[in-house]
C-alpha cells in the first residue's frame, strides 16, 4: 500500500511497513545515521537519526519508526540539528583528540558529522577512559578508546557472520565492546574477516598495518622484493583515486606497482587457475574412491578458521589445495627461485589482498616450511591504497603494463573467482573438459550465479550428474555443514565464501556504506569474463608450461609438496 505523507512541507509517497528513513532515504532525503545498518532490524540506539513528528511531543527515532499516513515530518528544524550536534558533542566529549592520527582521518564518519553539523568547540568535558589497544590478532587492531558504542562491528559478527567473538560487556559508563571477558581478540573465535572494520564508523577496528615492513624490504638491497595482487584488486582501486567506481585498472596496477619499487609484479589469478586445475583432479579422486565427499572448498581462510573451529569433524572433507594466494608464493619461493637462482631467503613474498584473513592465513604453521613462510607480508586494499599515495603516484598519468613472466598470463575464469560462485564456475568449466574431453558449449555456468544465501544445483557431465552447492556469507554454512555431518551424500562440491558477495565485498576492501560498489565490481568482472577468449583454468597456456616442465601431473608428488596442505582441529580458547 502506497500513501502520502508530507516531509519539510513537501509531499513524497510511502510505502505501509517501511520506517520513516527508509521511506526517506527512498526518496532522496538524507538523515545522518550511526547505529543504522540496512538489511539489519534498526536498533534506535545511537538517536542520531530522530526527526520531528506532528503530533509527538519528543523526537522519534526515524530508523525504528514505522511510518503512518499523513505523517508531517520535519527532518532538519532547529531542534533536530540541536539535538544530532548534542550527541555528538556527548560523543567527543570522551574521544581521543587525535584525528591527525587516525587511520580513519578523512573517512571517519563522527569526523564528518562533527564538521557537518558545526561542531567547533568542546562544550561537554570529562575523565578520559583509558584503554589499552588490543594489537594481538595477527590481522585486526581494537582501539576501545575510539568505540562509539554504536553495535555495528557486534551485529555484524554475530548476524551476518556468525561468529559471535565480540559483544557489549559491562554496563553503563563503563560499558565496552570485546570479545568473552574482554580478553585478546586472538583467543576469541574471531575468524579474521575484516568485515568488523568495515562495519565501524571510527578508528576503533582497523586492519594491522604492515606497510612499514614492505618498505623496508623495498629499501634493503639483499632482499628481492616481489608482489602479487588479488584478481579483485583490479576493478577496487579506482574507488580510492576519484576515478570510475568499477573502473578495471589492471594494466595501470602493473605499472604502479613497479614504479612503487617491487622487482617483479605477478597476479595472483594465475595462482588461481592453478589452484582450479588442481581442485579439479583432487574432487576427481575423491569421486572415484567414493570417500570424503563433498569437497569443501579452502580459498576462503577465514571460513577455512571457522570450521576448523565450528566442525573439526569436517575437516577431512576440506579441500587439501592451498590458496591461489599461497599456491602463488609457493611457486615464488621455489620456481622462481630456481629459474632465477635466487636464494629464497633473500625472497620477499608481499600479497595483495581484498581480505585482512590472507594476513592470518600466510603466518599459518601450514604455510611454513623450514623457516621459509609461502607468503611474507599481506597487504589490503586499503594499505595499497596508503602506499600509492605515499609514493605520490598519479593514476590519471600512468601507462598499462603486462605483469611479469611466467605468472603474467590467466583465464577469465581466474577473474571471476572473486565473486561469489566464481570458484564454482571456473571448477565446472575445467572439471567438464576433464571429465567429458570436451568444451562446454556455453563457458557461462548460470547455475552459479546470482547466489543469495546458499543455492544448490546439478550438472551432468558425460555419464556423471555432480552435485554443486554455493554458500553467500557465513551466517548460511553451519545448516548445512550440520545436514552433511548428518550424511548427507547428493553433494560432490561446496563453495563456501565468509563475507557476502565473495571477494569483492573482501574486510580489506575500502570502507564505505554504500551496498552498490561490491555489485559493481562483481559486474566488472563478470564483462571481463565475457569479453576474453581463454575462460578455462585448464587452457592457460602458461600453466600448462609450468605442470610440462616443473610440477608434473596434478595430484603429483611435486604438486602435493607444494601446492597442497592440511588442516587440523583449532581450539577456541574463550
Amino acid at each position: 500500500m502506497i500513501f502520502d505523507i508530507e516531509v519539510n512541507n513537501k509531499t513524497i509517497k510511502a510505502k505501509k511497513g517501511e520506517s520513516i528513513l527508509q521511506a526517506l532515504n527512498r526518496n532522496g532525503i538524507r538523515v545522518p545515521t550511526l547505529c543504522y545498518m540496512e538489511d539489519f532490524t534498526p536498533t534506535g540506539a545511537c538517536r542520531m537519526c530522530v526527526v520531528e513528528v506532528e503530533g509527538h511531543s519528543d523526537l522519534v527515532p526515524s530508523c525504528s519508526h514505522p511510518v503512518e499516513e499523513w505523517m508531517k515530518i520535519r527532518t532538519h528544524s532547529p531542534r533536530v540539528i540541536a539535538a544530532r550536534k548534542t550527541i555528538v558533542e556527548l560523543l567527543l566529549a570522551n574521544h581521543p583528540d587525535d584525528c591527525l592520527y587516525c587511520i580513519r582521518n578523512g573517512n571517519c564518519e563522527l569526523q564528518n558529522f562533527a564538521e557537518e553539523l558545526g561542531v567547533r568547540e568542546r562544550r561537554f568535558a570529562g575523565k578520559r577512559n583509558k584503554y589499552k589497544i588490543d594489537q594481538a590478532s595477527s590481522s585486526i587492531i581494537k582501539d576501545q578508546a575510539k568505540c562509539i558504542l554504536c553495535g555495528r562491528c557486534v551485529r555484524v559478527c554475530e548476524e551476518q557472520m556468525a561468529v559471535s567473538a565480540l559483544d557489549f560487556i559491562s554496563r553503563g559508563n563503563k560499558m565496552v565492546i570485546g570479545s568473552t571477558f574482554d580478553k585478546p581478540i586472538n583467543l576469541s573465535s574471531c575468524i579474521n574477516c575484516g568485515q568488523c572494520t568495515i562495519a565501524c564508523p571510527t578508528g576503533a577496528l582497523f586492519e594491522k598495518d604492515h606497510i612499514s615492513a614492505v618498505l623496508e624490504a623495498l629499501h634493503n638491497p639483499d632482499k628481492h622484493v616481489v608482489v602479487q595482487y588479488s584478481p579483485t584488486i583490479s576493478v577496487t582501486l579506482a574507488e580510492e583515486f576519484d576515478l570510475k567506481p568499477n573502473k578495471d585498472v589492471n594494466g595501470m596496477l602493473n605499472a604502479i606497482l613497479r614504479k612503487i619499487g617491487f622487482h617483479k609484479v605477478f597476479e595472483s589469478a594465475f595462482g588461481v587457475d592453478l589452484e582450479i586445475n588442481e581442485l579439479a583432479a583432487e574432487l576427481l579422486e575423491r569421486i572415484e574412491k567414493n570417500e570424503n565427499l563433498p569437497l569443501l572448498s579452502g580459498d576462503c581462510p577465514a571460513w577455512v578458521k571457522y570450521l576448523e573451529q565450528v566442525s573439526p569433524a569436517l575437516i577431512p572433507r576440506l579441500t587439501t589445495c592451498k590458496s591461489p594466494q599461497q599456491m602463488t608464493g609457493a611457486l615464488i619461493k621455489s620456481y622462481y627461485a630456481e629459474t632465477r637462482q635466487i636464494d629464497p631467503e633473500k625472497i620477499v613474498m608481499v600479497s595483495v589482498m581484498p581480505c585482512t584473513a590472507k594476513k592470518f592465513e600466510s603466518q599459518r604453521e601450514e604455510m611454513i616450511h623450514k623457516g621459509i613462510a609461502d607468503v611474507d607480508i599481506v597487504l589490503t586494499t586499503r594499505e595499497l591504497s596508503r602506499m600509492i599515495k605515499l609514493h605520490g603516484i598519479n593514476l590519471q598519468q600512468i601507462e598499462s603494463e603486462q605483469a611479469d613472466i611466467p605468472m603474467a598470463s590467466r583465464s577469465a575464469s581466474a577473474k571471476i573467482a572473486g565473486v561469489v560462485g566464481g570458484e564454482t564456475e571456473a571448477l565446472i568449466r575445467s572439471l567438464y573438459f576433464k571429465v567429458t574431453g570436451q568444451e562446454l558449449e556455453y563457458a557461462k555456468v548460470h547455475e552459479a550465479r546470482n547466489v543469495k544465501g546458499r543455492k544448490e544445483f546439478k550438472i551432468e557431465m558425460g555419464d556423471k550428474m555432480l552435485g554443486f552447492c554455493i554458500v553467500n556469507g557465513l551466517k548460511h554454512a553451519k545448516h548445512l555443514m550440520d545436514e552433511i555431518a548428518a550424511g548427507r551424500s547428493d553433494l560432490h562440491f561446496v563453495e563456501v565464501m565468509a563475507c557476502q558477495g565473495g571477494c569483492v565485498n573482501g574486510g580489506g576492501q575500502p570502507v564505505t556504506t554504500d551496498k552498490s560498489l561490491p555489485k559493481l565490481r562483481a559486474k566488472t568482472l563478470y564483462e571481463i569474463d565475457e569479453k576474453e577468449s581463454v575462460k578455462a583454468s585448464h587452457k592457460n597456456t602458461a600453466v600448462i608450461e609450468l605442470y610440462k616442465n616443473y610440477l608434473g601431473d596434478p595430484l603429483g608428488e611435486k604438486c602435493l609438496a607444494l601446492l597442497h596442505t592440511t588442516y587440523k582441529e583449532r581450539k577456541v580458547f574463550l
